[in-house]
This record gives C-alpha cells, structure tokens and sequence, in this order.
C-alpha cells in the first residue's frame, strides 16, 4: 500500500518540494480545493504548501486573488488570462514561489460556445515565468474536476523536473 501513495503525482512533489525549499500556493475555482486537498493529504506538506484560496464567483477572484473586472468581462472566467492573474494573486497575497491555479466549466450545465463542457485552463506563476493551458476533458463533473486536479498537479511536477517551458511574466500595469 505504500508504495502506491508514492507513486502519486502529490507525493512526488512532496519529495521534490521539500528537498527544493520552494513554497507553493493554489488558486482553485472549478475544483473547489481539490488540488489543496491531494497536496495536504501527504504528511509533511506543511514544510512547502503555503495554502489555497477557491474563488468561485467573479466576486471572490477579484477580491481575493486581485483578478481584474476587465479581464473578466473581456475574457471570462475560463480563460488563459484569467488564470494567469490568478496565479499571481494567490503568489502574491501568500508570499509563494510558485501558484498553480485552475477555472473550469466542469458541467453538466455551464457551456458556451466556444467553452463546452470540459474546458478548463489551468494556470502557473513564478518570479521568473508563467504558463498556461486549456485542456478539454469529457467526463461528468466530478471526473471532471478529478482529471483537472490531475493536470494541476503534473504542471507543478513538470516545473520541478525542469520539464515545463515558461513564457516571461507579462509586466503588470501600475
């Protein structure tokens, strides 16, 4: 039974985490924390994993990890650019070296066009880069949700093993 809990993508960031000395923050609304969830759920992620905020309504993104208005109605809350300022807030208000960060439309309801079902953008922000990416998953909400956590965490792992290319941060308006 061990030996499957350390095959998992969390317990492989807990190693590569602790022995780096960074500190990771989330920034979850599709997920509604579950990316936190599989993070605290390995002993020890005290020693890196700072905390998480889910902000799930427009309000909350704004208020609490400083997604702007614009960027909302602009883009919605499922997209490339909103993930990304998430990313950053939650960096910033918890003092992080890196932040994932996740919005999705998780389903059954809530598509668009352009946006079905499944579409989700997850976001990374360091001091030194950031990235982005859609996926489009095809399971019901909560296989929905489970495989968006899943890629959450590669992306932090993929960052660690120096695997992930990062683009340079956008400078930010004053």
């Amino acid at each position: 039974m061990d030996n499957l809990v350390e095959e998992t993508l969390e317990s492989k960031i807990n190693v590569l985490l602790r022995t780096s000395g960074l500190k990771l923050a989330t920034a979850e609304s599709c997920t509604g924390g579950l990316i936190s969830h599989r993070i605290t759920n390995i002993p020890g992620s005290s020693e890196y994993f700072l905390g998480g905020i889910v902000a799930y309504a427009y309000e909350a993104k704004v208020a609490l990890l400083h997604v702007s208005w614009d960027t909302l109605h602009q883009y919605g809350a499922v997209s490339r650019e909103t993930v990304l300022e998430m990313a950053r807030g939650v960096r910033s208000a918890l003092e992080a070296d890196l932040a994932v960060s996740v919005s999705g439309i998780a389903g059954p309801g809530g598509g668009l066009p352009g946006k079905p079902v499944g579409t989700t953008w997850i976001g990374f922000s360091t001091k030194d880069g950031e990235f982005a990416h859609v996926f489009h998953f095809d399971g019901d909400r909560i296989g929905n949700k489970s495989l968006a956590a899943d890629a959450g965490l590669k992306i932090i792992f993929d960052y660690l093993n120096g695997e992930l290319a990062l683009t340079s941060r956008q400078p930010q308006e004053p």
